[in-house]
């Protein structure tokens, strides 16, 4: 598993999950992204993520396809 660092925006409290990965480049679309939530493929904070939108905050990370992305400011 591939460990990555992805640092929030210094003017937001979060991003979306759907967002996030479509940011990361771990799907190519939002409707891709939305499909991978809600087939139970991403975790956040070791938990399937069924939430498109499940606001990412500092502290957080993702699983998905064999990377894992903690979330810093």
């Amino acid at each position: 598993m591939t460990k990555q660092i992805f640092t929030l925006n210094e003017d937001s409290e979060f991003i979306p999950l759907d967002k996030f990965l479509k940011f990361m480049q771990l799907v190519n679309s939002g409707g891709e992204a939305h499909m991978v939530i809600l087939d139970g493929l991403v975790k956040v904070n070791g938990v399937v993520e069924l939430q498109k939108r499940k606001k990412l905050r500092v502290g957080d990370n993702v699983e998905f396809n064999g990377e894992y992305i903690v979330v810093e400011k």
